[in-house]
């Protein structure tokens, strides 16, 4: 009788602890799934003000220039609100307040692409982390056309960037000046940051400049008894003579074969230099005497002009370096105007091809 009852209390105590355990349970149950509701809460707004897409521009990117003399409060902020949706505005103002943006605003180029979040957008901002400009340098005749296609690429402008330029104590650190500084300038396409000044332009260059004339390049240069300067302002003029790659090692090496004999090289592209006018389409004795007082005048003067007559192409420089074995001291322009050359190596030959181009130009009324 009494086992029956102690078996009595004992379910009853058994009861009792499972329903308290299974309480707990469905309490803690409950507080994980509003914990779970809460982090969803909080995910979904920490998504729609930081990481979904705040841009509002068209296109698939927006570049943001950030020129030194603007890095200010309201000019950023003017930038950003016609950038960006109006919540995600509030969210960047709010950002930049949080970690000090606006006492350390980096000046510089930001390409933002389209759909980028507004916490994309301010870290790339806020850490100054600049999009490069694909600059790609190809043929400039003067200084001053190289300036304006250069200033119109980056921050300084072309006033800024001639002075510089103009200034041979600037540029002699770089063992060069003036007339000698396009000899820095290997065409090719380059990353470099847009707010880049003059100095840190020419720098660059200098050191493209230097990574291009590599050992072999130099011992090759020394064969010919050539400074790479010297190499350089040749293949200028060949790069003036003609477009044909194939045609340039020929060209180089009557110009070679010429300073060798001590004549001079008598170059038609030097003329246009001196006299600035590089539409010129035939050469004549007037231009000539015009032109007589100008050291790049190489029908009156012996030897290389002071320096480059335009920039030179890394093919043209090449042909300089690697110029074909001949016998050829004249080259002259073919009277089917394709482009090509006829060469000869006894002035004889060389007039008899130089009249039939005289011949087909007078057919044209070319003067």
């Amino acid at each position: 009788m009494l086992s029956g009852v102690f078996y009595y209390f004992e379910n009853m105590a058994a009861r009792k602890k499972h329903k308290k355990k299974t309480s707990k349970r469905k309490h803690g149950s409950i507080g994980l799934l509003l914990i779970a509701i809460l982090a969803l809460v909080f995910a979904a707004f920490f998504y729609s003000l930081f990481l979904r897409p705040a841009t509002k521009f068209k296109g698939e990117e927006m570049v943001i220039l950030i020129p030194a003399s603007k890095a200010n409060k309201n000019y950023i902020k003017n930038k950003i609100s016609s950038s960006v949706k109006p919540v995600q505005y509030t969210t960047f103002l709010a950002l930049a307040e949080w970690f000090g943006y606006w006492n350390h605003i980096k000046a510089g180029r930001y390409v933002i692409k389209k759909d980028a979040s507004i916490f994309s957008f301010f870290r790339r901002l806020n850490g100054g982390r600049q999009s490069p400009v694909n600059l790609t340098i190809n043929k400039f005749r003067t200084n001053k056309d190289l300036a304006k296609f250069i200033s119109s690429k980056l921050e300084f402008t072309e006033k800024d960037f001639l002075n510089y330029i103009s200034n041979n104590d600037s540029l002699k650190v770089f063992g060069v000046n003036n007339q000698t500084l396009m000899t820095l300038i290997i065409p090719n396409t380059y990353e470099i940051y847009w707010n880049l000044s003059p100095n840190e332009f020419i720098s660059r260059m200098n050191k493209e400049a230097n990574k291009f004339w590599n050992s072999n390049r130099i011992e090759k240069a020394q064969e010919l008894q050539l400074s790479k300067e010297e190499i350089y302002s040749l293949a200028s003029i060949i790069e003036e003579e003609t477009n044909d790659d194939n045609e340039k090692p020929i060209i180089a090496s009557v110009y070679l074969n010429r300073l060798r004999k001590n004549m001079n090289l008598g170059a038609d592209p030097t003329i246009k230099f001196a006299l600035g006018n590089f539409s010129l389409k035939r050469i004549t004795l007037q231009h000539i005497n015009t032109s007589k007082s100008s050291l790049y005048n190489t029908y009156k003067n012996k030897g290389l002009p002071p320096g480059p007559i335009s920039s030179a192409s890394i093919p043209s420089i090449d042909a300089v370096l690697n110029a074909k074995k001949s016998d050829y001291l004249y080259f002259c322009a073919k009277e089917d105007f394709s482009g090509s050359h006829n060469f000869a190596a006894t002035a004889e030959e060389h007039m008899k091809n130089a009249k039939k181009y005289q011949r087909a130009l007078d057919s044209l009324r070319i003067h």
